[in-house]
């Protein structure tokens, strides 16, 4: 066991910083009667990259490993293992709002970088908005304040990615070693870092566009390769844009002390039988042995020892298996453990799978097997190099053996498909509690990995519209209903990226 130092909290830090600068900055002179002594009209961005950083690189909710076929629920019926929600939330454009005050505080202190990395982390929020909805607000979404625009028009999708691309291709451009950067609890300031995540991610945009040829001004094969032969990328894990956590309020691992873990959150059979074929030892440090095991002494990294609930079962079926001893918990160190391993918003060996799946479709030079193998090597390096996951659990584990497993081995011989499959999958298993939605958005974009799917609950490819756009912003909403589904708002539409 580790011992825990204490480290001060991203909020303790934020508020503290805001009451200091709020106080710093009262005025003596009792003529400005109309001004508030104790309030600033201005925030300093270190303090807003703070708290948005933390809000944007935390552990998301359990909701996408539902869907993700990575957990299961047995107290009752998951809306999101069992593809049946239905409004989303747009919560994130309350960030985004926090981030066009950081770029008008940006500018008023002529910064590049605090507007670069809100021009980044503006991509990021974008990004997960337009692929839960559709069209979204973009072009007017954050002129609120400054041009009284409290109902925004609706974007087309293919311009709001466009709008992302140039953000990213943007933000890069702006990022420098010149203006320093404080308050960044991601990289401690460091502008090469940021300048490969913005260029992986700009990488992961792409690849999520690959059934598009153009997305408006960017042709998407030429973008990629540009990006890939002449900017910063990822060198290797210690380049991961990841949150550190620490036992400290506020500053803990985003799912600590979260009940359901210890009441009602079990393992998927799909994510369990995926591990066991492969000889993973992965899922001895994602997942607990069930009680019989654990009853009979069996061996911790015995695959015989674990075992999943079928995700697309009734809860109650896989209630059977928790009464039979037969199933197995998530690893408990996810809600017990207040640090646990840093969360990645996008890691090194995504990035591998990535330029893999590149190669693969002839966007850029170089060996598809090598970055392939990279992501994996990198993503166990990732568990054999954190403190709190027990070196015994790979005893005898050779990587090199694993590359060559016949369900893993990637071959310049076999085909498109199956390649593309196998490159998917690792990539799934290596985010397991990590990247929010990103595996179940990739199913939705390449049909692997072929997860169990219920013929009368299909995949759902979008959420519908918040009820507050509809009471708030019913015109414009409307508009874009029309255009993107006949005027519908069906959760099994696909939207443009899809099509």
């Amino acid at each position: 066991m580790i011992k825990n130092t204490y480290k001060p909290s991203f909020y303790s830090i934020y508020f503290l910083c805001l009451f200091q600068f709020f106080c710093s900055s009262c005025e003596s002179d009792l003529d400005k009667i109309n001004e508030n002594p104790n309030f600033s009209e201005t925030v300093s961005p270190q303090l807003l990259l703070t708290a948005v950083s933390a809000h944007a690189f935390k552990v998301s909710e359990l909701a996408p490993m539902y869907a993700s076929r990575m957990v299961i629920g047995i107290g009752e019926e998951n809306t999101f293992q069992y593809y049946k929600w239905s409004n989303g939330t747009m919560s994130n454009y309350n960030q985004l709002m926090q981030l066009q005050k950081m770029t008008e505080e940006a500018e008023k202190i002529n910064n590049a970088n605090y507007k670069a990395l809100a021009l980044f982390l503006k991509s990021v929020y974008f990004f997960d908005l337009t692929l839960r909805f559709g069209d979204i607000p973009f072009s007017d979404a954050l002129k609120a304040e400054t041009h009284q625009m409290f109902h925004p028009k609706y974007d087309s999708q293919e311009q709001v990615f466009e709008g992302i691309l140039s953000y990213l291709q943007e933000a890069n451009e702006l990022i420098n070693t010149s203006d320093v950067i404080l308050g960044d609890i991601i990289f401690q300031g460091d502008v090469l870092q940021w300048k490969k995540l913005i260029n992986a991610f700009r990488l992961k945009v792409l690849i999520t566009l690959s059934n598009k040829d153009r997305v408006g001004g960017f042709e998407v094969a030429s973008t990629f390769r540009t990006i890939f032969e002449l900017e910063e990328l990822m060198l290797s894990d210690k380049d991961n844009g990841s949150l550190v956590f620490y036992d400290a309020t506020s500053s803990r691992y985003s799912q600590f002390n979260n009940s359901s873990y210890g009441s009602s959150l079990y393992m998927s059979s799909f994510i369990v039988e995926q591990l066991q074929q492969c000889e993973d030892p992965r899922l001895f440090v994602f997942a607990q042995p069930t009680a019989s095991a654990l009853e009979r002494n069996e061996s911790l990294t015995a695959f015989s020892s674990y075992n999943g609930g079928n995700p697309i079962s009734q809860y109650a079926a896989n209630a059977l298996l928790v009464a039979d001893k037969n199933i197995s918990k998530v690893q408990s160190r996810y809600y017990l453990d207040p640090i646990n391993e840093p969360h990645s918003l996008l890691g090194f060996s995504e990035q591998q799978f990535i330029l893999s799946e590149a190669v693969l479709r002839g966007w850029i030079p170089g060996d598809a097997v090598t970055y392939y193998e990279s992501g994996i090597v990198n993503s166990f390096k990732f568990y054999q190099d954190n403190p709190l996951v027990s070196s015994a659990l790979f005893d005898g584990f050779n990587p090199s053996e694993y590359l060559e497993h016949n369900k893993v081995k990637l071959s310049v011989s076999d085909s498109f498909e199956n390649n593309l499959e196998k490159i998917i999958l690792q990539k799934y298993l290596t985010l397991f509690h990590q990247g929010s939605w990103t595996s179940y958005f990739e199913y939705l974009r390449t049909s692997f990995p072929n997860w169990p799917i219920d013929a009368a609950s299909p995949a759902l490819k979008r959420w519908r519209y918040p009820l507050s756009e509809y009471n708030n912003n019913i015109s414009n909403l409307q508009e874009a209903l029309n255009r993107q589904f006949g005027g519908s708002d069906s959760v099994i539409e696909a939207t443009w990226w899809l099509k």
